[in-house]
């Protein structure tokens, strides 16, 4: 299973690919997409997909992880984020990825065993997990890593937007998946 973790961000956006086999999860590629507050929004965004497309192509993933929103005091900077994340759902579906969403609180919570943990925490143990030395601040990577590592240990249970059976075949077109699946659907 080969599982890319997002943590997205209008300013940067942290990822993270994990590979588990039936021995060990092992660390494929991480990396931070750190874009400049010169550039547009919509710049911004566009490079977001340009970067996370080509670690999708390189790396051929399963399924994508990404952090849910979170509320925020700044509503221009809740809305910028729900952006970011529409557009990486938007390039997971496109690519016919199963995708999950996880809360910052079940990320901590499956890595750590606290939901309250700090970054610093699940920096630790995200290191700890893979092998390598801890990441300093900023966090954005160990939150990606963190991300994937939790939809490895939770992701079985959950229900993907993209049934898993079709993931990466084409999928089934949009109305077989209504008809076949209708409480998956708010009409």
């Amino acid at each position: 299973m080969v599982v890319l973790g997002i943590d997205p961000g209008s300013l940067n956006t942290g990822y993270g690919v994990v590979h588990q086999d039936s021995r060990k999860v092992s660390l494929l590629v991480c990396g931070l997409i750190k874009l400049y507050p010169s550039r547009s929004h919509p710049e911004r965004i566009g490079e977001i997909c340009r970067e996370l497309e080509q670690v999708i192509v390189d790396f051929r993933p399963e399924r994508v992880a990404l952090e849910t929103a979170f509320l925020s005091k700044n509503v221009q900077s809740a809305l910028k984020l729900g952006q970011v994340r529409g557009a990486v759902i938007a390039l997971a579906m496109s690519q016919h990825l199963v995708l999950h969403e996880y809360a910052p609180r079940e990320v901590k919570s499956a890595i750590t065993g606290s939901g309250a943990a700090s970054k610093k925490q699940v920096a630790f143990m995200v290191a700890k997990m893979l092998g390598f030395n801890p990441i300093l601040e900023p966090y954005d990577v160990t939150d990606a890593l963190g991300i994937a590592l939790c939809d490895l240990l939770r992701g079985e249970s959950r229900v993907p937007f993209l049934p898993e059976g079709k993931a990466r075949t084409g999928g089934k077109s949009w109305s077989k998946f209504v008809s076949a699946s209708p409480d998956m659907v708010i009409r």
